[in-house]
């Protein structure tokens, strides 16, 4: 709801009390969700210019050159609310709704990523919020034939009652045909293309800027959208043939706020006039601020020349999608909606989309680090308890809902990032963050989420291109949570900066906190990276490879996956080093290596898990620190000579070989045999199916 100072904001500027539509303009479009209020002056810092940026933040999404004739579409939304209220339906239109906005900037969608973020799993309600928005986002990617080929699970007790559902779309246009969602010339057409408008969705952007209340799943049901997988594949296909004729000045897809944000957006280049009741409805008696805001899936706006109308209209009928057209874009800087002839809505159109007054909120620091602990119990019984954390586990009870290998450009998705041919070389993703890091140590955890994306590119021998954000908080009224999101987005911006990374686009957050479970997320700056590669043969270590450790190991254990499982407490990880990543890139690049992953969730144990369970490893120094710290900036490296390494702070650590993962230090052993191993890292499948 609109504040009593933005109410007054309102009558002030308009001079009378705004009507019904012009208030529910105003409360979704001034949303946290649409005008970022609270986080634009931060968002001003990052850097968002570089060489390839063609298009970078502003638009449905940002364009990227790639090459000389491709260019990369990405963006990244957020659709945390719906995705609690009704899993599997808030997960899938979150899917649908950045594919839309890849599709509205004239790119082919060709891959997702999913970070996502839930409470613990050993919580019923847990599981079935995991189970649901995995589904749904498996369904809706697979029916659309774009493939999931990377993600991110982490699990937190902040997070119950309130998941996230972050999700990345990657796309491909000519460097030179991308469309954008701003209006042309005035005396264009405005024509709405897709699913029938009804009341699902109502409200959502406004939905999306509150907390989750102990009524949410009762009460917030009608805000959530229900989509249709099967239509927006011929949107995909129709918009695209659209484009291709050129006769599309302009396109927004319809998300937030539905028609009135997509339509006032497009127009604030000149102004816009709507006739509401030229919209197709599935629904009789719709009120036209029903009509304007709702936000029913699978819709698209475009603005097209009056003498093309008509054609565009052939096309959309080819494949069965119904039409409209809905108004015009006019030379006055207006925005009118007509209903019947009845004038509904009729304002300033720069106020309504671009004069939301920011939000300034108290700022408090704290310290939240817990001296160090030593962990009690036997080292093995640590371990398993380690690499059984879900977030350590192996994760095939989720790759397995998802079609990866659909339009077959996928050449990897393993541990650190996923790979896909894309015409002559090699186009890495990388995704997520750790949150626990992060609300220890708000500046350097994101600084370090970004270097920490970086190290899974270069383990494919690829550079970053760009990257994009989804900025998940509690709500900024608590002035902790405001110091989080000033210091994280200070982090991010400044390690991008000197890792020459432009932050492209994604998108703001915010009132992630329920009062269902009395709980409010850690702070999760959420990152989704692009790089750019050869294309390598496929690698595996085997007997008589050595195993060097790049990096130094500081005992980090603030916020790891040790920490977690046994409350050890202890410091969060310091900012990285990062000049290691071209050093490593280049390594990968030339060959050089037989295995490499870098240290992350788990650290050195997770790490010889995933590249070597069968060696000999013997480490200098005690075993806890060697083997659970999770300082950044670290790999492990399977080499058949330790000669390419000599430009790289290392030690040589083992040797692949044997039949179980052997580890020695100056205080002890650990034996861990493959079967303890299997049985560790299926703890998510188990729990899942046999729960």
């Amino acid at each position: 709801m609109l504040s009593a100072g933005d109410l007054a904001r309102i009558r002030e500027v308009l001079g009378r009390e705004p009507s019904e539509v012009e208030a529910a303009c105003f409360d979704n479009l001034w949303s946290e969700h649409c005008s970022y209020r609270s986080t634009r002056l931060f968002l001003r810092t990052l850097p968002t210019k570089g060489e390839n940026v063609i298009v970078g933040p502003g638009d449905d999404a940002a364009v990227v050159r790639y090459s000389e004739d491709l260019a990369i579409v990405v963006g990244m939304e957020s659709h945390n609310h719906p995705s609690y209220v009704d899993p599997y339906h808030g997960a899938a239109t979150g899917v649908g709704g950045i594919v839309r906005d890849v599709i509205s900037m004239g790119g082919r969608p060709i891959a997702l990523m999913d970070p996502l973020y839930f409470g613990p799993l050993r919580k019923e309600k847990n599981r079935y919020l995991f189970e649901h928005i995995v589904i749904g986002i498996g369904d809706y990617g697979n029916c659309i034939g774009v493939p999931v080929i990377r993600g991110e699970v982490v699990f937190d007790e902040g997070y119950s009652g309130n998941p996230l559902v972050n999700v990345v779309c990657i796309g491909i246009v000519h460097p030179e045909k991308y469309i954008t969602g701003h209006a042309k010339k005035p005396g264009s057409r405005l024509v709405l293309v897709g699913s029938s408008t009804g009341r699902d969705g109502l409200g959502g952007a406004s939905f999306a800027s509150r907390d989750l209340s102990e009524s949410a799943v009762q009460e917030d049901r009608p805000s959530v959208q229900i989509g249709d997988p099967y239509t927006e594949k011929l949107i995909i296909d129709a918009t695209l043939e659209m484009m291709g004729t050129g006769m599309i000045l302009a396109c927004k897809d319809l998300g937030a706020a539905g028609l009135a944000g997509a339509s006032s957006e497009l127009c604030s280049t000149y102004g816009g006039l709507i006739q509401a009741d030229r919209v197709h409805l599935r629904e009789t008696g719709m009120r036209p601020a029903e009509i304007m805001l709702s936000e029913s899936q699978e819709r698209m706006v475009l603005e097209v020349a009056s003498e093309n109308v008509e054609a565009i209209g052939r096309i959309a009928e080819k494949y069965d999608l119904r039409w409209s057209e809905i108004g015009e874009v006019i030379g006055e800087p207006r925005y009118i909606v007509k209903y019947r002839e009845e004038v509904v809505c009729d304002l300033p159109i720069d106020f309504l989309t671009g004069d939301a007054p920011v939000c300034l909120w108290a700022t408090v620091p704290y310290e939240a680090e817990k001296a160090f602990q030593h962990p009690t119990g036997p080292l093995k019984e640590l371990a398993l308890k380690v690499l059984s954390h879900p977030e350590v586990a192996a994760k095939e009870w989720v790759y397995e809902q998802y079609d990866h290998d659909v339009q077959l450009r996928t050449l990897t998705i393993r541990r650190d990032a996923a790979v896909l041919r894309l015409g002559e070389k090699a186009l890495a993703l990388s995704c997520g963050c750790n949150p626990r890091h992060i609300y220890l140590s708000p500046y350097a955890g994101t600084a370090n989420a970004v270097i920490e994306n970086a190290s899974n590119l270069a383990c494919h021998g690829a550079t970053p291109l760009c990257l994009v954000d989804c900025l998940n908080f509690a709500s900024p009224v608590h002035p902790e949570v405001y110091w989080q999101l000033e210091q994280c987005t200070k982090g991010l911006g400044d390690m991008a900066k000197k890792l020459g990374i432009p932050v492209v686009g994604g998108n703001v957050s915010l009132y992630n906190e329920s009062d269902e479970f009395g709980t409010q997320i850690k702070p999760t700056p959420s990152l989704g990276m692009v790089g750019k590669g050869e294309i390598l043969p496929s690698f595996s270590p085997f007997d008589g490879n050595e195993l060097a450790l790049v990096g130094e190991t500081d005992p980090f254990f603030g916020g790891s996956v040790l920490d977690a499982v046994t409350g050890c407490g202890g410091t969060a990880p310091s900012i990285a080093n990062p000049d290691v990543l071209p050093l490593v890139c280049s390594l990968v690049d030339r060959g050089r290596v037989r295995g490499i992953t870098d240290l992350s969730q788990g650290g050195l144990l997770a790490a010889l898990a995933a590249i070597s369970p069968k060696a000999s490893v013997e480490l200098s120094g005690d075993l806890l620190p060697m083997l659970f710290s999770e300082a950044y900036g670290r790999f492990l490296i399977a080499i058949e000579s330790e000669a390419p390494l000599k430009r790289l702070r290392y030690s040589i650590i083992g040797e692949v070989k044997g039949n179980l993962l052997k580890v020695t230090g100056s205080d002890g052993e650990l034996l861990l045999t493959p079967r303890e191993l299997e049985e560790a890292q299926s703890s998510i499948t188990r729990m899942m199916r046999y729960s």
